[in-house]
């Protein structure tokens, strides 16, 4: 009597091909990222000494000496450290809240919705590649920059606003600095928003329009529905969009730690406190990102 064969379930077979699709990162990480990040981690606690003669370097191990030179005896790696993680703390929530709102406009039926909805995502093709280079090494642009602002004497709305509203000393003026700092930096949150926006359109899309339809039968007004239905169904969305947003910060090509240790590896050819440095970072991305998760994944709401 021949055996059936048990017919896998929904679940595993979405595990499987989930599995498949990431399948050749596996294996390009395993190939090319393991020694790197060995050697790496190697250097940190290590003396690396150049020495031709000897295949390139020599490596001495000294515990948590550069570790310690990176934290309490580097004069600026600690404190663009702070500066970045407090930047990064405050363009989170800004980006995240105007994706989800850009998504729920272009989640809307109007006229123009696809061209609309590429004009959002233009960023993300702008701001790689060649367009970063012409972006910050344009002379030109640099030089229309310095003539405008050697030019005018005209106050930003911003300042004159910040000037009425806030007092110092008082409790709300921190509240106020944070909400120009964000006008002031809206340009820089909208250029980085294009791949939220299109995770949190996916999410809205797949949302049954019989919920809706349901919960406006039994009366639930556009704001209840928000509420009860939209947030809940994207929420862990919101989890996927909070990891990469805090990845995206820590990885752009203007930030200002990292150029500080590539600065500290090729220019001063330290080797050692750079990738002490580079390994402070990482543990830092994922020290965030695991305490964010945390917290965010206990709110989460998961439906088949």
């Amino acid at each position: 009597m021949a055996r059936t064969k048990k017919k896998k379930s929904l679940a595993t077979k979405n595990a499987i091909a989930g599995y498949l699709f990431i399948l050749p990162f596996i294996i390009g990480f395993l190939a090319f990222m393991v020694v790197p990040l060995y050697q790496s981690l190697r250097m940190g606690f290590s003396e690396v000494t150049i020495n031709p003669a000897a295949g390139g370097f020599t490596m001495e191990f000294v515990k948590l000496e550069n570790f310690n030179n990176a934290i309490n005896v580097d004069p600026e790696f600690k404190i663009l450290l702070i500066e970045n993680l407090r930047g990064m703390l405050l363009d989170l929530p800004a980006t995240l809240i105007f994706s989800f709102f850009v998504a729920l406009l272009l989640n809307q039926t109007f006229k123009g919705r696809g061209f609309v909805r590429a004009i959002f995502f233009m960023p993300v093709i702008l701001s790689s590649g060649v367009i970063v280079g012409l972006e910050f090494n344009n002379e030109m642009l640099a030089s229309m920059k310095d003539a405008i602002a050697d030019t005018t004497n005209a106050s930003s709305i911003t300042t004159v606003l910040k000037d009425m509203l806030v007092t110092e000393g008082s409790q709300s003026a921190q509240f106020f600095n944070y909400v120009f700092d964000l006008i002031d930096h809206v340009y820089d949150v909208a250029i980085r928003s294009g791949i939220q926006i299109i995770i949190f359109l996916s999410g809205l899309q797949t949302i049954s329009t019989s919920m809706f339809e349901a919960a406006r039968i039994e009366g639930c007004t556009a704001w209840e529905c928000f509420w009860k239905i939209t947030l809940p169904m994207v929420s862990s969305l919101i989890l996927v969009n909070i990891i990469y947003t805090i990845i995206d910060f820590f990885c752009r090509s203007d930030n200002k730690v990292m150029e500080y240790i590539q600065n500290i590896m090729i220019s001063k050819l330290q080797y050692d406190l750079s990738a002490a440095m580079s390994w402070i970072y990482f543990l830092c991305c994922m020290v965030i990102i695991g305490i964010i998760s945390l917290i965010i994944s206990k709110k989460v709401y998961y439906y088949e």
